[in-house]
């Protein structure tokens, strides 16, 4: 063990920690997920949090003391990643912990001895902090481990006393400093110097419980929960200035570096910030994506889109234009695998999630940046300096663009945004959408809250019958409670029993009649808010009265389509993990009468080979004929079982388990075959995705198959009809007719291009000249942007040494420019792409391309004259 401090690895530096724990009887445990178990915390935030049921006494530990390396992911403190020296959104968690074991006295002792002996650092570089009132930890540093008074500094409780949470296990913490510059004496140490001290260690004694009051009492098991992050560390042992130059993190940054093509040491400050917050997200967004966690737009899918985002916004700002995350994902793969190895196990998936979700913000990125620079210029011309809340409200609605990427850009033109505006238009959007999707009227709810005093929960029987015989609990109109309701009124019915299923779980309503003494009433649908099932209806004949006795029947064969498609969605999902993805999950479903549609979680699109396997799986399973088992089990056993839940979905203590042995098992409270037999064929109709991440298969199954066959053959007889010829001659007949088409697109495409040789031919008389270069700036009448191109080209050949502008109007509304620069013109200093892509946004648009050649595009042809005007003043001045 070093005696004195050494560069060593953040690998060296996790394993010495490890092993040092471990040689004083501590269990070395993998890390969890950055998924947390608990349902409070969205990700691992601490290295404590595993062990969090084991604090609160719900847990009884495998072992006395346990070490560990924990992977952590924080995003509260994200603007400062990249502007500070050691604040990370990823970040490795060093710990070694007591379950009622050691306490005080042994957890500084060793904190100590690992801090002097193992890591080598001098004692004179130490300094540590105690909670205020924690005589007993000073006593310990100052008497038994020979720490001056001086360098004990007593800290309030926001600083030194840790606490889970409102109420439960709590207390005193002790942190260890690193001093940078002891020379400057012990007089006035400010720990919140950050130029000086860096806290490395913390050493947590969790004695007290708090309660409600805030009163605290000792706990009778006293615990150690310690936290050494891995990047501090290995800042001050490797002697760099920040955490992000240490081997965890620079590699990742120089790989974005020289994708841009340069240097982070010579770089201004605003660049090496960006490249310091590519270099820890990536690291952030692999092992979040090595963990299963996929990007959407809620909870942790967002946390992990939004960094995603942020990576490709840095990735900008620093002239990275095209896709580069998976690049720059490899290396942190590479730094990571030896200690986590499921990152190149999950590679592919890794790398598909981050180029579909790059590939996608891109696009976003393309429209939204030009709608915010306009934005931008019209605050700024106006003198103001905020953005409006409705205007970033239509940049995050219709173009994606999130809150704080707008708060990001607009911040780098010293503008603020009216965010207390954008979260009003936020809340009209939920406002619009709650009234969109409402079911049922807010006054029928007000009127079931008023009942729910006297009428007792609707009792639901059509598991087992597809009939009963039922009271009349009440009865609502318009969402008015009502005593009757005649022949001819829409209705909302509440039995005190029903065989009507109710909407829920993807499933759709049952439909049916209630029948009485000279009553008829239609159930066209069925609606479950609270207890109460709503049977939502239209009176054929006769009056309904509260308190009617009356048969409640259900239309069996569309119960009978709706159990074969809840069925076949069972056993769509169990084929889909079985050929396609074990870790493909249900992310929603529509099981209706003619067809079912299943979402579930996947990071790429279906091959066709892989649709086929699946829907002859499932055929496969009808055909088997396998029975289904139905039990009420609690939920933990359900899950012990290997019952497949939904994720997000929330369960009561005891579930519905739907097993079709050795085939599906799911929690579930919808209607099924008893059989799989019954469900008769299945057939997969399309597969698309319908989200970021997330696939959809619609199908039919059953009865529903005919439908969709008598559908089919329609259409196909149509097209024979049409063509002349037999349905199995179509796919020939398509076939030769798409190539004659393509044949005629290709040579009208030619004779375009040879008029617009021929037009610019003409323009070789209006060459200017610029020093030793010539110029051709002009602008041509109903040229499509393909041929404007070549005649670019050509003239460029023909005058040689020099540049030539083109632009035209090909269709109303649309501007098309063209830039060709020659190899001499490039060495001026002058790019065809960056220079077309700014005189575009004259035109308000904008565009690219290689440094020799560039095309861009605009909204307003009325300004195209000026563009090009501004392109030949350009090019002179530049080129003179």
């Amino acid at each position: 063990m070093p005696s004195n401090p050494q560069k060593l690895s953040g690998s060296e530096i996790r394993n010495l920690f490890l092993d040092f724990f471990a040689g004083r009887g501590h269990q070395i445990l993998p890390s969890a997920s950055v998924v947390s178990e608990d349902p409070t915390l969205l990700l691992t935030v601490a290295g404590m949090v595993p062990f969090k049921p084991i604090f609160l006494g719900q847990r009884t530990p495998e072992f006395k003391r346990a070490t560990t390396s924990q992977k952590c992911i924080r995003t509260n403190d994200i603007e400062n990643v990249g502007r500070t020296k050691r604040h990370h959104t990823f970040f490795e968690m060093l710990g070694n912990f007591s379950f009622g074991d050691y306490f005080k006295e042994q957890a500084i002792a060793w904190g100590w001895e690992i801090s002097t002996e193992v890591f080598g650092f001098s004692p004179n570089n130490l300094v540590v902090s105690v909670f205020e009132d924690d005589d007993e930890a000073f006593n310990i540093w100052r008497d038994q481990i020979g720490v001056p008074a001086a360098r004990i500094k007593r800290m309030g409780a926001d600083d030194n006393f840790w606490a889970m949470g409102a109420t439960g296990p709590c207390g005193p913490c002790s942190e260890i400093y690193y001093d940078f510059h002891p020379e400057r004496g012990d007089d006035n140490i400010d720990l919140e110097d950050d130029s000086r001290f860096i806290e490395f260690y913390n050493l947590v004694f969790m004695q007290y419980n708090r309660d409600a009051s805030g009163n605290l009492t000792p706990l009778q098991n006293k615990n150690i929960d310690t936290g050494m992050g891995l990047e501090r560390m290995a800042q001050i042992l490797q002697q760099v200035p920040n955490n992000y130059e240490t081997d965890l993190i620079f590699p990742i940054i120089q790989t974005a570096a020289q994708i841009a093509e340069i240097d982070y040491h010579s770089s201004d400050e605003k660049t090496k910030v960006s490249l310091k917050v590519i270099g820890d997200h990536v690291r952030a967004v692999v092992h979040m994506i090595a963990d299963e966690i996929r990007a959407s737009n809620v909870g942790r899918g967002y946390v992990l889109r939004r960094l995603i985002r942020r990576v490709v916004r840095h990735g900008r700002l620093i002239g990275i234009s095209s896709e580069f995350i998976t690049q720059v994902a490899e290396t942190a793969i590479a730094l990571s695998e030896s200690v986590y190895p499921n990152v190149r196990q999950r590679e592919a998936a890794i790398k598909a999630e981050l180029q579909r979700e790059e590939s996608n913000f891109l696009r976003t990125l393309d429209r939204g940046e030009k709608l915010l620079e306009e934005i931008i210029q019209e605050v700024k011309q106006q003198g103001k300096t905020s953005i409006s809340g409705e205007s970033a409200f239509t940049l995050y609605d219709t173009y994606g663009f999130p809150l704080e990427l707008t708060q990001e850009i607009a911040e780098e033109n010293n503008l603020t945004i009216d965010e207390a505006g954008f979260n009003v238009e936020m809340q009209k959007q939920v406002e619009r959408a709650k009234a969109a999707h409402e079911t049922i009227d807010l006054t029928v709810q007000g009127s079931l809250d008023k009942l729910a005093e006297h009428v007792h929960a609707t009792e639901f029987l059509g598991y087992t019958q597809p009939a009963a015989t039922a009271k009349v609990e009440a009865i609502l109109v318009d969402g008015v409670s009502q005593e009757a309701a005649e022949a001819g009124t829409q209705v909302q019915i509440v039995l005190n029993q029903t065989p009507f299923y109710a909407e829920s779980g993807g499933q759709i309503g049952d439909r049916g009649y209630i029948s009485g003494d000279g009553i008829l009433v239609r159930v066209e649908d069925m609606k479950k808010e609270s207890d109460f099932f709503i049977h939502l209806g239209h009176i054929e004949r006769g009056t309904l009265r509260v308190g009617d006795s009356i048969t409640a029947q259900i239309d069996r064969a569309c119960r009978r389509r709706a159990q074969a498609n809840h069925t076949a969605t069972h056993l769509l999902q169990a084929a889909l993990k079985k050929i396609v993805d074990e870790g493909i999950s249900q992310a929603g479903s529509l099981v209706s009468f003619d067809r079912l549609r299943f979402d579930f979680n996947c990071p790429r699109a279906l091959t066709s080979e892989e649709i086929q396997q699946v829907e002859e799986q499932v055929n496969t399973w009808i055909a088997e004929a396998h029975a289904a088992n139905v039990e009420i089990l609690p939920l933990a056993e359900a899950k012990a079982k290997g019952a497949v839940a939904m994720f997000g979905e929330k369960y009561g203590d005891e579930v519905r388990v739907i097993d079709f042995p050795g085939v599906s098992m799911e929690l579930c409270g919808g209607t099924h075959v008893s059989n799989t037999a019954e469900i008769g064929v299945f057939k997969i109709i399309s597969e698309a995705g319908v989200a970021s991440g997330v696939r959809r298969i619609e199908a039919v199954s059953g009865p529903a198959i005919l439908d969709y066959l008598n559908v089919r053959d329609k259409v196909v007889k149509d097209l024979s009809d049409r063509f002349k010829v037999k349905p199995e001659e179509l796919p020939e007949r398509i076939t030769t007719l798409q190539t004659e088409l393509r044949n005629n697109e290709k040579e009208l495409a030619s004779l375009k291009s040879q008029l617009a040789i021929a037009k610019s031919d003409s323009l070789l008389e209006t060459t200017q000249t610029a020093g030793d270069y010539k110029l051709i700036i002009a602008q041509m009448e109903d040229v499509d942007p393909e041929s404007l191109k070549t005649a670019a080209e050509r003239l460029l050949q023909k005058i040689g040494n020099g540049a030539v502008v083109l632009g035209s109007v090909p269709e109303a509304g649309k501007v098309s420019i063209v830039a060709a620069f020659s190899p001499e013109v490039n060495k001026k200093g002058l790019q065809a792409g960056k220079f077309v892509g700014a005189i575009a946004k004259i035109c308000g648009g904008g565009g690219g391309g290689r440094p020799n050649l560039a095309q861009a595009g605009g909204r307003d042809a009325s300004k195209l004259p000026e563009a090009l005007a501004k392109a030949q003043s350009d090019l002179k001045s530049a080129l003179v």
